[in-house]
């Protein structure tokens, strides 16, 4: 990153793709007092998976990070324990302590990727909401009112449908908004979702005599499915931690009109530049699939490098655009083996976890030797020789 000359390309650089800021000018003059800001982004790690869609806050983190900001990566092990409502149409199961920590873990261990955590500053909200008591939880609770959390769209739908609202999920955006006042933050950074809980924060800064925070409030991420947010549960998603092919693969799936999307969001590109691929992409002057490869090659090498990004381009459009098999297929000898069915096998190879899946996934027609579609229960040993394309990415190869 060059030299930064004013306060417009660090906003630019800092805000890159949010759907909306509270407030742009507020940002400028805490930017004009030159001392680094404490910029907040609270994650409540209830699964042990990075997405590309946990990605695009990550991100905005990092870009404070490297602008010389104080960046606040805040575990949120007690709220995890609540459950976050937002965008919810019924009660999140609670966690236990250990599920939540184990969780935690996973997630740090795969922050790195995107944060540089020798800069980081790690923080948990338990540190401070334990020790609130029971006395100071009554008084967080009567900053607001009932009333005024009804406002919030999935709770006034839930009430509206007669869908149970327990007391535990109205405390919960207060618990987030006093993370900030803990942390005396300058900057929350979240999800569009998460704007009653965000804005919670400012209230509860200004009660505490406090400036209030700005907020940096970005986009969901469309899943791979082109229709629903990307979930780890929906399967509609992409890990950072996955395989470069794998995760080139993936992206190359995604439905056209979400290419300027993922080149924003997933590819970190900027803006201009997205808005030029959406207008080639309308103009029809360039082949979406040249411009999904450009996303999935640049999103790559986000995460694992140009030099593994480029191969992994390579080896997709080998295999599946000049349809040849990859040099380095793995294969598997059928040898004296008790069961040289195509589920056993399967499974021996450790492509499936169990015969169950293999079944499923033969049924829908995704085994292939050639042309030829196999049934689960077929005997390999007359496909001694061929290679087997099982799913979308991967092959097989039978040997005697």
């Amino acid at each position: 990153m060059g030299p930064i000359t004013s306060f417009d390309e660090q906003i630019a650089i800092l805000t890159q793709g949010a759907a909306e800021i509270i407030e742009t000018e507020e940002l400028r003059r805490k930017l004009a007092r030159g001392k680094p800001l404490v910029a907040k982004l609270g994650i409540d790690t209830t699964a042990p998976v990075i997405t590309l869609g946990h990605a695009v806050v990550l991100r905005r983190l990092s870009a404070f990070q490297k602008l010389g900001h104080r960046a606040v990566f805040l575990i949120g092990d007690e709220t995890a324990r609540v459950g976050d409502p937002s965008g919810r149409s019924d009660t999140r199961a609670a966690l236990d302590e250990a599920a939540v920590e184990e969780a935690a873990n996973a997630f740090l261990a795969q922050v790195g990727a995107i944060l540089d955590l020798s800069q980081v500053e790690v923080r948990r909200n338990s540190e401070w909401l334990r020790a609130l008591g029971f006395s100071g939880a009554l008084q967080l609770a009567s900053r607001s009112t009932v009333a005024r959390m009804l406002e919030r769209e999935d709770f006034l739908k839930r009430f509206r449908e007669n869908q149970p609202i327990y007391l535990h999920e109205l405390i919960y955006p207060l618990m987030q908004g006093y993370d900030s006042v803990a942390l005396e933050a300058d900057v929350e950074l979240g999800a569009t979702e998460q704007k009653f809980n965000l804005l919670m924060g400012r209230q509860l800064q200004r009660d505490h005599g406090m400036e209030p925070q700005v907020l940096v409030m970005m986009p969901i991420l469309t899943g791979l499915d082109g229709s629903h947010k990307m979930s780890k549960s929906l399967g509609n998603f992409v890990a950072i931690n996955e395989a470069p092919d794998e995760m080139f693969g993936k992206l190359m799936s995604i439905p056209d009109h979400l290419i300027p999307e993922y080149l924003l969001l997933a590819g970190d590109m900027a803006p201009a530049d997205v808005a030029e691929r959406r207008r080639q992409l309308a103009a029809g002057s360039r082949n979406p699939r040249d411009l999904k490869a450009e996303m999935a090659e640049r999103t790559v090498a986000l995460y694992h490098g140009l030099a593994a990004a480029d191969s992994a381009r390579e080896r997709f459009f080998a295999t599946f655009s000049r349809h040849e098999v990859p040099a380095d297929a793995p294969s598997i000898r059928l040898g004296d083996a008790e069961r040289s069915d195509l589920a056993a096998v399967l499974v021996r190879a450790g492509l499936v976890a169990s015969i169950g899946e293999a079944r499923r996934l033969a049924d829908q027609g995704g085994v292939r030797a050639g042309d030829a579609r196999l049934s689960w229960d077929q005997d390999l040993r007359s496909h001694v020789g061929d290679t087997l394309r099982v799913g979308k990415h991967r092959f097989l190869r039978i040997q005697a």
